[in-house]
């Protein structure tokens, strides 16, 4: 979905401070993501970025600032704000004995779906995320890409209006990553607001519509990918060939541009590495 400056904020976060003890995780963030946003989130092992998703879900309290759901505080209106987002975290965090299908029926008890309801959603994300033939399977035997897929499906049980996805395409094959993203671009198109963290570059080049760069608990930069690549890369072009055809102008066997890319932009401004071992679990 397009990203319109006028639309209403999925998220606000006003000025947010997190320390522990003597570390501050978050320094002052501001940061508005606007209703049916795709938007990416990136920054080095370290940076903040989970310490971020928890208290946009309620994980973790802030020590100053304000977080708003749509235009519900997180604080005052934590149950309200959670019934509003779906998160897939990192780290698995589902009972290991548990089948697919009693995995996301399960979850859809907890946001009070009927049983009639919740099966109903249950067999239509496992059709979505081809997961049917596995239904009655232990989480355990699954393949690393099918219990990401599994953690997805079951972040969406709720048809939540934002979805957070840490690390969505971790341990998944290039097939599934792609089939991923296109159900991703999918639920974005019809409205879903989506906020992605990835180690991934091109998949936050590829599908946000504006990334935000977090890096020792601030929010260093925020743009689009073309915003960004524009602003902080250098163009070059490179011609091979003899030189008198090059004057010439005729005979010249390659030309290369280089336009930049959001992983020079993140390189230059970060200065280190975009991987990270932070996760983030749901209750």
């Amino acid at each position: 979905m397009e990203f319109i400056p006028w639309l209403m904020a999925a998220i606000s976060i006003q000025e947010v401070v997190k320390s522990y003890q003597r570390v501050q995780a978050l320094q002052g963030i501001s940061l508005e993501i606007r209703e049916g946003e795709f938007f990416g989130l990136l920054g080095p092992n370290g940076a903040g970025k989970t310490t971020l998703i928890k208290s946009i879900v309620g994980l973790a309290r802030p020590s100053a600032g304000a977080i708003q759901v749509f235009g519900k505080n997180v604080q005052r209106e934590p149950i309200a704000t959670k019934a509003l987002i779906g998160l897939s975290p990192q780290e698995p965090n589902i009972d290991r004995y548990f089948s697919i299908r009693r995995t996301l029926e399960f979850q859809g008890g907890y946001y009070g779906l009927s049983r009639v309801a919740r099966r109903q959603r249950a067999s239509e994300l496992m059709g979505q995320f081809h997961l049917t033939e596995k239904a009655d399977e232990e989480y355990w035997k699954l393949s690393g890409g099918t219990q990401k897929r599994v953690l997805i499906a079951r972040s969406l049980m709720s048809s939540p209006k934002i979805l957070i996805l840490d690390e969505p395409t971790a341990g998944v094959d290039v097939e599934q990553r792609h089939e991923l993203w296109a159900y991703l671009q999918g639920l974005n198109k019809d409205g879903t607001t989506i906020i992605l963290t990835t180690h991934y570059i091109d998949e936050a080049e590829t599908l946000c519509e504006r990334v935000g760069i977090i890096d020792s608990g601030r929010l260093i930069e925020l743009g689009t990918p073309r915003e960004l690549i524009t602003k902080h890369c250098e163009r070059y072009f490179r011609v091979q060939g003899e030189k008198k055809d090059k004057l010439n102008g005729f005979g010249v066997d390659d030309i290369e541009v280089n336009r930049g890319s959001l992983e020079q932009v993140f390189l230059k401004l970060a200065g280190k590495s975009i991987y990270t071992d932070e996760s983030v679990t749901t209750p």
